[in-house]
């Protein structure tokens, strides 16, 4: 069992690094190819091509949503294009600059501050969706017809968005109804998927709480006759495990569900009490003097900790993830 001892230590270790990976392979990818199929010819009057191609993107702040964008947006028409006041339905253009400004077409630059949808059920695997989303101020879908313009939409390659991997962009269009006034409009929406470095989320997030947890479980290789060193380290492991917890509590905002760290530390707190409990009652045997059952629990139990805590948390990356 002593030989086994390295190989658990390196499954323990490299477990949430294999398991990162498959969960940042699930981010859709939302190609450009697929997003030519929703090209459109222009065949009426009412009806305006839209481009986004994104210069810059400022910080995104995970506990509001909220991000900058600086991006080109070109509007283009068949013929004259219909007199529209477009707006953000996802924040406020801080400036607007109109570059070209011709009856069918018109090219502004743009400096907004925009927000979005936070999801963190993942955390800290999870991905976001920050978007561009255009809507016409009064003219409803059967004024105004938004097309996305794939030829004139992008992202810049000089964009870098810090702590994030930047996807690939979709542009598309779709009806938003306001049922309360029985009317649709038109939005575009230009939609750009980030995902977490998954190499800093396990450094930062993973790795600690795994040398804890390691510590801990060498406390079952001393004798019993030191079981209260035992007891001191496992309740050293739940401090440290509480405060870790607590920090990253901090990075992200209050929620109404269990992040993954969330679940991961609840089996860390419910591992660290199993132990706790153990040693316990292997003390309480001790203090008894049937040292001839507390040596053969402490034989048994040695080392089949190392096997069984990795195989839980591998589990939980399994069916929780």
């Amino acid at each position: 069992m002593k030989k086994l001892f390295p190989v658990i230590l390196i499954i323990l270790i490299l477990a949430p690094i294999v398991f990162a990976d498959n969960l940042t392979n699930e981010v859709i990818i939302l190609s450009k190819p697929e997003a030519e199929n929703q090209t459109a010819n222009l065949n009426s009057e009412n009806q305006i091509k839209v481009g986004v191609y994104v210069l810059n993107l400022g910080k995104f702040d995970i506990s509001t949503g909220a991000f900058t964008a600086d991006f080109y947006l070109s509007l283009k028409c068949e013929n004259v294009c219909p007199k529209q006041d477009f707006e953000f339905m996802n924040g406020r253009a801080s400036s607007v600059d109109k570059i070209i400004d011709r009856p069918s077409e018109k090219f502004y630059r743009i400096q907004a501050n925009l927000n979005g949808q936070v999801d963190l059920k993942k955390f800290p695997f999870d991905q976001q969706n920050i978007q561009i989303i255009i809507e016409d101020k009064k003219k409803t879908i059967e004024e105004l017809e938004y097309v996305p313009d794939l030829e004139a939409s992008g992202i810049d390659d000089s964009v870098t968005f810090t702590g994030w991997n930047l996807e690939d962009w979709k542009s598309e269009a779709q009806i938003h109804s306001y049922e309360i006034y029985n009317e649709s409009y038109s939005q575009y929406v230009f939609t750009m998927p980030i995902s977490r470095i998954k190499i800093n989320a396990i450094f930062k997030t993973f790795l600690p709480i795994i040398f804890i947890i390691l510590v801990m479980l060498s406390s079952f290789i001393l004798d019993p006759d030191k079981i209260t060193t035992r007891l001191a380290m496992v309740g050293s492991a739940l401090v440290a495990s509480v405060m870790f917890h607590i920090s990253l509590g901090n990075q992200i905002p209050p929620v109404g569900y269990l992040t993954f760290i969330d679940k991961f530390m609840v089996l860390t707190y419910f591992i660290i009490l199993l132990s706790f409990t153990f040693n316990v009652f292997l003390l309480e045997l001790y203090e008894r003097k049937k040292d001839k059952l507390v040596m053969q629990i402490h034989r048994a139990t040695e080392f089949t900790m190392f096997g069984v805590v990795p195989l839980l948390y591998i589990l939980l990356f399994i069916f929780f993830s």
